[in-house]
């Protein structure tokens, strides 16, 4: 009995430690990046010794213990089935969350008969952009249902910002975004739908151009893809789900 409270005391005093430790190391961190300029959102542990995964309102860093060293880039381990990307890996989790904070003001296109759905970061005047759009119908019969989010190239003090929350704020959203890919002019429009909010989010999550597609897991899929190419890559990556 006494073996067992020593047990359960040195248990709890080591988890004590580890927990004022981190904290610690959180405090630091946090102060350190403020002094840039950075707005620290979460840190945790990294799976490497000494480095923690530091998500910001810049986006993901890997930070020291006290916050005087920051990387930013790509972090991968090298396992036994090959090599993975952690830093993907984090960022993922980070586009699930954001699909579901977003959920609700995401202009969507659906297929009658749902399979899959891809979530798209689209702006109006990418030619790219344009294409997909135009492709529409033919994602939405592949059962593609099609979710947009806001991503307007020249950023929040742009013309494309502007005409980009004017097609959010339309009554009918749907119309005002194809008529607006198809290059006709919308009326000008201001309201409360977090355009600016799902372009910060994008620029966090890893995206630098459009359109960029996620898959429901938060995997990013790079550029255009043809509605065959993207009925194959759901299909395959349903199979590999099981």
């Amino acid at each position: 009995m006494k073996l067992a409270k020593l047990l359960i005391t040195i248990v709890s005093g080591v988890m004590l430690s580890m927990s004022v430790h981190a904290e610690d190391a959180n405090s630091k961190i946090e102060a350190n990046l403020a002094k840039i300029g950075l707005e620290v959102e979460s840190i945790k542990a990294s799976k490497m010794d000494n480095v923690y995964e530091v998500f910001t309102n810049q986006g993901l860093f890997y930070s020291s213990a006290d916050g005087s060293f920051l990387i930013q880039g790509k972090l991968y381990q090298i396992q036994e089935a090959g090599i993975a990307s952690l830093t993907e890996e984090a960022l993922a989790e980070q586009r699930v969350a954001g699909m579901e904070r977003f959920s609700e003001s995401m202009i969507v296109f659906p297929a009658t008969e749902e399979k899959y759905q891809m979530t798209v970061f689209t702006d109006l005047t990418c030619g790219y952009c344009r294409k997909l759009h135009n492709q529409m119908q033919a994602y939405n019969d592949m059962g593609i249902t099609v979710r947009y989010l806001a991503f307007p190239r020249g950023g929040l003090n742009s013309k494309s910002y502007t005409d980009i929350r004017s097609v959010w704020c339309s009554d009918d959203q749907q119309s005002a975004m194809t008529r607006a890919k198809g290059g006709s002019q919308i009326d000008q429009k201001i309201c409360k739908q977090p355009v600016g909010e799902q372009y910060e989010f994008g620029k966090k999550i890893g995206v630098s151009g459009t359109p960029a597609i996620m898959l429901d897991d938060g995997l990013m899929v790079p550029g255009y893809k043809t509605p065959e190419q993207m009925k194959q890559i759901l299909e395959a990556y349903s199979a590999q789900k099981g």
